[in-house]
C-alpha cells in the first residue's frame, strides 16, 4: 500500500473584522473623546480654580462620545463578519502608497482625522468657558429663570458667576445640584415648574462656603452711614429723607469692638431658629448659644410645641441678605430712587403716586403692562410738557421691566426681602417684643430704633444739615402712627 505524503501548506490568516472604514471611523471618535478628556482635565488642573460643570464635560460628555465610538467600531466589525459569513471573501483594509487612489483616500482620511481632533479641542475649550458663563445658567439652560437673570444683571453681584454661589467647588455639592437639576430639566421641558419659583433655595450651600470667600466675617468692622430718600404721595411729591448711622459692627476683636448687626454672624455666637413656614417669615423659636456656653431659648407667646431639631437652622448671612443677587425692588422704593436721581421729574404733580399706581396695576403680559403704563401716565399728564411725560413713561416702563414678570408671577410681593424691616418683617421676625425666654428675659425690643441704627438727620432741605451724633427721635412724616404696629403692617411696597 502506497502512502502519499501531503506537504502541509501554511494556513492563510483571516483578516480582522475591524479592518473596515466604519470601525476605523469609530476608532477616530474614541481617540478624540480620550483627547478631549485629557484636555479638559489639564485645563481644570492648570486653571487654578474649580469649575463645577467640569464633571459633566470630563466624566459624562467625553466618556459618552468614547462609548459612541466603541459602539461604531463594534458595529462595523459585526457588519464585516456578516459579510464574510455570506461571501467568504476577505476584504482586508490595505493601503498601497504606490497606488494614486489609495494615497488620495489616505490623505482625505488623515486630513479629516486631524480636523476632527482640532474641532474636538476647540469645542472642548469653548464649552468649558460656556459652562462658566451666566448665559449658560440664565439663558441656554434655564430659560424659565428670566426673572432671576434680569434682576441678577442689575444687582450688586452681576460680576459674580451663578455657579460660584449656587454650587461652589467640591464634588459633594456638585452632585447635589445635579440631582436637583435633573428634576428641574424635567419640569422645564414639560411645563411643570411653579410660578413663581419658590424660595429660599433648599439645596443652596451654607454662606460660609460661598459668600465668605469674599465677605470674610473677620473683616467686618465699624459702622456705616446711609441716606434713604423718599417722596410722599401728595401733589407736591414732598421729599422726606432719613440719614442713618447703621451699627454694622464687627466680628474680629483684633480690628475693633465686636457687636452691632453682625453680632449675629460673630463666629463666637451661635444663633439657631425654627421657622413654621417655607419662606422663613414666621419664626416662633430662637436659640442663642453665647461664647461662655450659656444657652438661651426664646419662644413667641403661645408657642408651646416641641421643635423638631432636624428643622432647626443655624443663622448665616443668607437669613438677612436673602436677596443678594436677585432683588425685586418694590414700586415704592424703585420710584423713590428714580426721583432722587432726577430720572422722574418732581415737577409733575403727584408723579410719585401716579407712577406707583401704574406699576401695581394687574397686567396679564409684559407688553400689556408697558402699554398700560404709557396710557395711564399720558392720560394723567395730557397737559404737561411732552418731554417730561415721555421721560416719565420710559422710566416707569424700565422699572417694570426690571422687577415685574407677569408670565412667571414674579415681583416684590413674591419674594420677601429680610434686610431691614420696612416692607417685610425682616429683623422683626425675631425682634418683635413677642419672644420671651424661660426666665422672663425678652428678646431685643422692636420699638428701640437706636438698637441697630442712629438717626442722624431726617426731613428735607436744611433739616438734613442738622446732624445729631447722639441721634434723633424718629418722626414719621404725615399722620402719626401707632407704635404697636410694625413698619411692614402699613408699608407694603406701594404708596
Amino acid at each position: 500500500m502506497t502512502m502519499k505524503s501531503n506537504s502541509e501548506s501554511p494556513t492563510k490568516r483571516r483578516p480582522s473584522t475591524f479592518q473596515n472604514w466604519i470601525s476605523l471611523s469609530g476608532m477616530v471618535i474614541v481617540i478624540a473623546a480620550f483627547f478631549a478628556f485629557v484636555l479638559l482635565w489639564l485645563m481644570e488642573l492648570l486653571g487654578g480654580s474649580s469649575n463645577p460643570y467640569m464633571g459633566i464635560l470630563a466624566f459624562l460628555v467625553a466618556p459618552g462620545f468614547l462609548i459612541l465610538g466603541l459602539v461604531i467600531m463594534f458595529a462595523g466589525a459585526w457588519m464585516e463578519r456578516r459579510r464574510l459569513n455570506r461571501t467568504h471573501e476577505p476584504r482586508p483594509l490595505m493601503v498601497d502608497l504606490s497606488h494614486p487612489k489609495h494615497r488620495k483616500r489616505l490623505l482625505i482620511f488623515a486630513s479629516g482625522t486631524i480636523g476632527f481632533l482640532f474641532l474636538t479641542a476647540f469645542g472642548s475649550y469653548q464649552t468649558f468657558h460656556l459652562t462658566e458663563s451666566t448665559t449658560f445658567c440664565g439663558q441656554v439652560c434655564h430659560t424659565v429663570m428670566e426673572p432671576e437673570m434680569t434682576t441678577y444683571q442689575h444687582g450688586p453681584h452681576a460680576r459674580v458667576s451663578c455657579v460660584e454661589c449656587h454650587i461652589g467647588s467640591g464634588a459633594t455639592w456638585f452632585v447635589r445640584s445635579k440631582l436637583s437639576g435633573t428634576y428641574q430639566v424635567y419640569a422645564t421641558l414639560f411645563n411643570k415648574y411653579p410660578k413663581p419659583v419658590p424660595t429660599p433655595v433648599k439645596n443652596l450651600r451654607p454662606a460660609q462656603d460661598t459668600c465668605e470667600h469674599c465677605h470674610w466675617p473677620k473683616s467686618f468692622v465699624g459702622d456705616t452711614v446711609r441716606s434713604y430718600p423718599s417722596f410722599l404721595g401728595d401733589e407736591e411729591n414732598t421729599e422726606y429723607t432719613v440719614k442713618l448711622e447703621l451699627k454694622v459692627g464687627g466680628a474680629d476683636p483684633n480690628r475693633g469692638p465686636t457687636g452691632g448687626i453682625h453680632w449675629h454672624m460673630n463666629v463666637a455666637n451661635k444663633v439657631e431658629y425654627y421657622a413654621e413656614d417655607e419662606t422663613r417669615q414666621t419664626i416662633p423659636w430662637v436659640r442663642v448659644t453665647h461664647p461662655d456656653g450659656q444657652v438661651v431659648v426664646y419662644r413667641a407667646d403661645g408657642f408651646e410645641d416641641q421643635v423638631d431639631e432636624t428643622k432647626v437652622r443655624r443663622m448665616d448671612c443668607m437669613d438677612c441678605h436673602n436677596r443678594p443677587a436677585h432683588n425685586y425692588q418694590s414700586p415704592n422704593k424703585a420710584v423713590n430712587v428714580a426721583m432722587s436721581l432726577g430720572r422722574l421729574d418732581r415737577s409733575l404733580p403727584g408723579i410719585k403716586a401716579q407712577a406707583v399706581t401704574a406699576l401695581v396695576a394687574e397686567y396679564a403680559t409684559k407688553d400689556e403692562a408697558l402699554a398700560g403704563i404709557a396710557e395711564a401716565l399720558r392720560s394723567e399728564y395730557s397737559g404737561q410738557p411732552e418731554e417730561k411725560v415721555t421721560q416719565a413713561v420710559q422710566e416707569v416702563q424700565t422699572i417694570y421691566a426690571r422687577s415685574f414678570f407677569p408670565a412667571m408671577k414674579a415681583d416684590w410681593r413674591s419674594y420677601p426681602n429680610n434686610i431691614g424691616h420696612k416692607e417685610w418683617p425682616g429683623c422683626f421676625r425675631c425682634h418683635d417684643n413677642n419672644h420671651q425666654s424661660e426666665d422672663g428675659e425678652k428678646a431685643l425690643e422692636s420699638s428701640r430704633c437706636d438698637t441697630c441704627h442712629i438717626i442722624l438727620a431726617q426731613g428735607s432741605g436744611e433739616e438734613l444739615d442738622q446732624l445729631d451724633a447722639k441721634g434723633q427721635e424718629f418722626k414719621h412724616p404725615g399722620e402719626e402712627y401707632d407704635t404697636a404696629f410694625l413698619c411692614s403692617d402699613c408699608h407694603d411696597g406701594g404708596i
